[in-house]
């Protein structure tokens, strides 16, 4: 029996032709997204197993720490001064606008603390240390170094992404705090511009009737930012194909994705928080 047939235009066609399903663009864009997803989760996997079972790379965790933490305090410490006097500024006029200038210390902590100075601090190091993760990693990997660990039985995972991501993860809450602080001092400095106001006042009247349930999960949460850009970074990286020009779209892919994610678990985080520790 003949598996051909006529179509509309009376052209033969097969029908393992007539059988195959055609994905639409948006099909393809979702079936690549899951596919991407799949291929992270099993990453993620072995880089958690590896982290938990011995050597620990202790000397490489250590020059991590350093290479994410003290290296991206200059950057981290003049974003949150700038957005600390941005919001100082802008703050000052809009208080005085409706009558309530007495709340502008209280404005500018909470607004730095809570919000503006962890996203500030999670998108930077995205930018300086998801790039810097990125590109290493792809450089390795298009070497074939990684190629040469895995023949040497060293597993790339436990020496090359654990130590990164880990690193990430400790560091982000403490660079949040170096934001926070250099924030509110700026803030504290751009809003005696306007008014003179006495570092002692600004901070006894920003932090009234605050507790630690306001200012801990904010600042904490961001060791998931560190968690997702650490991740994202080594994946990436030790996933590239193409070269010299697969290190660049590594570098790119990592800073983009990362910085994304971070977006979008920080409004997971924000809900989550005002859930389980309500005002």
């Amino acid at each position: 029996m003949s598996d051909r047939g006529l179509n509309a235009t009376g052209i033969e066609t097969s029908l393992a032709e007539r059988r195959i399903p055609v994905l639409s663009p948006l099909g393809e864009l979702v079936n690549a997204f899951l596919e991407w997803f799949g291929s992270l989760a099993i990453f993620a996997w072995n880089v958690a197993r590896a982290a938990c079972t011995p050597p620990y790379e202790w000397r490489e965790l250590v020059r991590q720490l350093d290479e994410v933490g003290s290296k991206s305090l200059p950057l981290v410490a003049l974003a949150g001064a700038a957005i600390g006097a941005v919001l100082a500024m802008e703050a000052q006029q809009s208080l005085t606008q409706f009558g309530a200038k007495a709340l502008f210390p209280s404005a500018i902590v909470f607004s730095v603390v809570t919000e503006m100075g962890p996203i500030i601090t999670g998108l930077v190091v995205s930018g300086r240390v998801g790039a810097g993760i990125g590109a290493e990693l792809a450089s390795m990997k298009v070497s074939e170094q990684i190629d040469a660990l895995e023949v040497s039985a060293v597993s790339p995972y436990r020496l090359l992404a654990a130590p990164r991501i880990l690193a990430c993860i400790l560091m982000m809450p403490l660079l949040t705090v170096a934001a926070d602080f250099c924030g509110l001092m700026m803030g504290w400095v751009a809003g005696t511009l306007f008014e003179p106001m006495s570092l002692h006042r600004f901070i006894e009247s920003g932090f009234n009737g605050a507790t630690m349930s306001s200012f801990l999960p904010p600042t904490f949460k961001t060791a998931v930012f560190g968690l997702i850009v650490g991740l994202i970074a080594c994946f990436q990286g030790m996933t590239t194909t193409g070269g010299a020009e697969g290190v660049g779209r590594a570098a790119t892919k990592s800073v983009v994705l990362a910085s994304l994610f971070v977006i979008l678990a920080d409004v997971v985080l924000v809900k989550f928080i005002l859930v389980v520790f309500p005002l």
